[in-house]
């Protein structure tokens, strides 16, 4: 099982860039529900010493739940942001334009203003680069299992969005929003079918089944 490294944060800080920030998201396949994207920044001393409880850590999707929660709450203290994008936003402007949209707004929340005169770099888990961003930037594939800060955004974000989604799922019980999180799986396409879409469906893909 791949562990994401911190080589490349600790290669652009020595190269001279002053803040490294990954970006990950949460939810872009789900049926219901809203996209939630993570950034998430590290003082350079984190790279030269990072703490202990951080071993193991990996891509959100490689974990447990119980894992995902424990290394959610070591990183309460460092400096994160989130963004989100909710149903209607993702009808009206397509789940693609969402997503860029909510990784626009962690970005934003994170306050680079405050580096102005600072090199900051974001990497960004994919193949594209987020449009409308003055800071330079890196897409890297499969980001989220190669490098520990988009790691650390992806397990953030998921562990937001889902417990998001354990609140909607006391809205709506009958949909077991609690079990998927609002993916296609079989369970919520007979749920589906029964009961037709919630307010928080998105519209916008196949609902019917």
């Amino acid at each position: 099982m791949k562990i994401p490294t911190k080589a490349l944060e600790q290669k652009l800080l020595k190269s001279g860039y002053d803040l490294v920030v990954g970006v990950d998201e949460v939810g872009v396949g789900c049926l219901a529900g809203p996209v939630v994207t993570c950034a998430i920044s590290f003082p350079s001393e984190f790279y030269k010493n990072t703490p202990k409880n951080f071993k193991g850590l990996r891509e959100s999707k490689l974990l447990s739940a119980e894992q995902r929660e424990k290394f959610a709450e070591d990183l309460i203290g460092q400096n994160y942001k989130l963004g989100i994008c909710y149903p209607k936003k993702i009808d009206t402007i397509n789940i693609y334009q969402a997503t860029r949209t909510a990784m626009r707004s962690a970005i934003k929340n994170l306050s680079l203003k405050n580096f102005k005169n600072s090199r900051v770099i974001i990497l960004v888990d994919g193949n594209k680069k987020i449009e409308k961003l003055e800071h330079d930037q890196r897409a890297i594939v499969k980001g989220d299992q190669k490098i520990f800060a988009i790691a650390c955004a992806s397990i953030i974000a998921k562990v937001y969005r889902d417990r998001m989604m354990k609140q909607y799922a006391k809205r709506f019980p009958v949909y077991g929003f609690e079990q998927h999180k609002g993916y296609s799986t079989k369970v919520h396409q007979k749920m589906l079918s029964l009961h037709g879409p919630t307010s928080i469906h998105r519209r916008s893909f196949r609902l019917t089944y």
